[in-house]
């Protein structure tokens, strides 16, 4: 099912039943998937026990925009990773009470999921606090903000002037350093052997920092989890398969059913 909660938009896979069962909420890629439908069918996470929420990001899907693209290389940092992180990690909890009031979910922690920057989304809700979480994965994910700076720097061939602005923004943004705030979470890093190398980096760095996290490296796995341009539902590859399968495994020993 699909349609909006305070005004993001989701797609809701029900558990077998549709009865009362715990919650698993998600934020996709800016890559491929970059919708929530997409996101739905590249990681469906059918084996797991729990009402499964895809949340759509901030400029994706039918809140697309377009002027994004150009932003996110005139200033990736302040224009682009803050604003995005940020909306989607603000909105969340009135999206949560809506989803709460409008179907059976058991009032218990809730596992997250996040996949590149929606990767970021999903730690910075974790490390907030905001509302119990049980269990987190994060896939290929955007854990250093400034290693996604560098990235798109990199990839525009537009080196990046830092200032103090976008120092304490990226710091912020850097869930290595912000490992503590994480202690409390069953933690699952999923890393494609075929990522950019920053990102693998980063992954090995925040499983090694928390404590009892668990680093996960997926064979074949470039940085995307459907073929590009990925706006739309698609048959689920192998290699996303296996992503599933490691975080449904995951879920059925951290969250409770």
């Amino acid at each position: 099912m699909i349609g909006t909660a305070a005004g993001v938009p989701f797609t809701a896979l029900p558990p077998t039943g549709g009865g009362p069962a715990p919650l698993v909420v998600t934020w996709h890629m800016m890559d491929a998937p970059c919708t929530d439908a997409a996101f739905a069918a590249a990681l469906p996470l059918s084996g797991v026990t729990a009402w499964r929420v895809h949340l759509g990001m901030p400029w994706c899907g039918s809140r697309s925009y377009p002027e994004g693209y150009e932003l996110s290389r005139r200033d990736p940092m302040m224009l682009y990773v803050d604003p995005v992180v940020r909306q989607a990690a603000d909105e969340f909890p009135a999206a949560l009470a809506e989803l709460r009031a409008r179907f059976p979910i058991a009032d218990a922690p809730i596992g997250i999921v996040g996949a590149s920057l929606g990767g970021a989304v999903a730690l910075t809700v974790a490390a907030s606090g905001v509302v119990p979480v049980a269990a987190l994965a994060v896939v290929n994910a955007a854990i250093r903000a400034s290693s996604v700076v560098e990235l798109i720097s990199e990839l525009s061939e537009r080196p990046y002037r830092w200032d103090v602005s976008s120092r304490a923004a990226a710091d912020r943004l850097d869930f290595i350093t912000r490992a503590a705030d994480l202690e409390s979470t069953a933690l699952l890093v999923v890393s494609g052997d075929e990522d950019y190398p920053a990102f693998r980096a980063d992954a090995a760095a925040l499983a090694a920092a928390v404590p009892n996290a668990r680093l996960t490296t997926v064979p074949g796995l470039a940085h995307p989890l459907a073929e590009r341009p990925g706006d739309q539902p698609a048959p689920q590859t192998p290699q996303a398969r296996t992503v599933d399968d490691t975080i449904t495994a995951w879920f059925a020993t951290h969250l409770a059913t």
